[in-house]
C-alpha cells in the first residue's frame, strides 16, 4: 500500500507536537502534503509558530505550514493555556523556528489541495476545532466528496467532558464547525476522551521516551511532563493522556483500536450542554450512523510504536 497522503489541521498543544512527530517519522506509511494551524490550545499566531517549531525539530522543513482560522465560526475563542502554557509547548526549550508561514490560507491550501489530487485520496487529520476544515466545506462545497476519510481527536461520551460537565474541549470551542464537518457525509473515525485517555504517559513510558538518546526523544519527554501535572491532578491519573497522537497512530496500525459505527450529533443550542458529543453508542434512535467512535486501545501496542518512530528523527 502506498503511504496515506493527509494534511493535519492542529493547534499545537504538546500532545498535537507528538501526534506530527509521528506523522513525519512514518513516511512508509503518511504522506503529510501540508499543516494546517487553527486557533484552538493557543491563538493562532502561536499555534501556526509552535508546528514550525515541531517540523524543525523533526527535521523536515519541506512541509508547508499554513495559518488559517483565528477564531471559531460564530463565538469567541476559548483557548487552554491553563494546560498547555502560555506558549502552547512549555516543557522543553526549543528555539523559534526560522521556516516561514507558506503563503495563503490554510482554509485555500486544504480546497486547493483536495481539488488537485485524485479524488478520495486525501485524508483530513484534525487534531484541534475543525474551524478550518468546516470552513474549507462551507466555501468549496464541491471538496467534500473528494475527501477520503476524517480521523479527527475530539468528543467524548462515557468520559463525558473536559472543559465544560459535557463537552471535549476540541468540540466545545467551535461545536458549529463540527457540527457541519459531523453532518458533511464522508467517512468519520473519532478519537474521543473514551479512548485517549487510556492512553496515558506512565513514568516508564516516558522514561523510554527520554532514553532515546534524540533531541525528539528528549523534548517529547520535557513536554509529556509538563503537560501531565495537569491530568494527574484533575483526574487522579498516573500520567498525561496522550490524545491526538491516537490520530497518527490510527493511521499506521488501524489494529491497535476498536470502536462502533454510531450516530454522533454535535449539541450546538443548549447552553448547559454545548459542545457534547451525542453518541448513540446503544443503538436507541432511528439516526443513521456517521462515524467510527472509538472506545479501546491497545496501550502498550501504541507506546511501542511511539517510541520506535521517535527513534528515528
Amino acid at each position: 500500500m502506498p503511504p496515506r497522503k493527509i494534511i493535519i489541521d492542529t493547534d499545537p498543544g504538546q500532545d498535537d507536537a507528538v501526534a506530527i512527530l509521528l506523522a513525519l517519522a512514518s513516511p512508509e506509511d503518511i504522506e503529510v502534503l501540508g499543516i494546517t494551524a487553527v486557533a484552538g490550545n493557543v491563538p493562532l499566531e502561536l499555534t501556526a509558530k509552535n508546528a514550525r517549531i515541531v517540523c524543525e525539530l523533526a527535521g523536515r522543513t519541506d512541509i508547508p505550514v499554513y495559518a488559517g482560522c483565528d477564531r471559531p465560526l460564530n463565538r469567541p475563542l476559548v483557548t487552554a493555556e491553563h494546560v498547555h502554557g502560555k506558549t502552547g509547548l512549555d516543557g522543553p526549550d526549543l528555539p523559534d523556528p526560522q521556516m516561514p508561514l507558506a503563503e495563503g490560507h490554510a482554509v485555500d491550501f486544504i480546497i486547493d489541495t483536495l481539488r488537485a489530487e485524485e479524488p478520495v485520496t486525501v485524508t483530513l487529520c484534525p487534531l484541534g476545532p475543525l474551524t478550518n476544515i468546516a470552513t474549507a466545506f462551507n466555501k468549496a462545497p464541491d471538496i467534500v466528496d473528494r475527501v477520503q476519510e476524517i480521523v479527527l481527536m475530539g468528543g467524548a461520551y462515557f468520559e463525558v467532558g473536559n472543559i465544560t460537565p459535557t463537552a471535549e474541549f476540541n468540540i466545545h470551542v467551535d461545536p458549529e464547525a463540527a457540527d457541519i464537518v459531523f453532518k458533511s457525509g464522508r467517512p468519520i473515525v473519532v478519537m474521543p476522551l473514551d479512548v485517549t485517555h487510556k492512553a496515558l504517559v506512565t513514568k516508564p513510558r516516558n522514561d523510554a521516551f527520554r532514553a532515546l538518546g534524540n533531541k525528539v526523544g528528549l523534548a517529547v519527554a520535557e513536554m509529556t511532563d509538563f503537560f501531565e501535572r495537569f491530568d494527574k491532578e484533575k483526574y487522579g491519573s498516573a500520567g498525561a493522556p496522550l490524545h491526538d497522537p491516537c490520530v497518527t497512530a490510527y493511521l499506521i496500525r488501524p489494529e491497535l483500536f476498536s470502536g462502533r459505527h454510531v450516530n454522533v450529533e454535535i449539541e450546538t443550542r443548549s447552553e448547559l450542554t454545548m459542545g457534547m458529543t451525542v453518541a448513540d453508542w446503544w443503538g436507541v434512535t432511528d439516526r443513521a450512523p456517521n462515524a467510527l467512535f472509538i472506545g479501546e486501545i491497545d496501550a502498550d501496542g501504541f507506546f511501542n510504536l511511539l517510541t520506535e518512530r521517535l527513534a528515528r528523527l
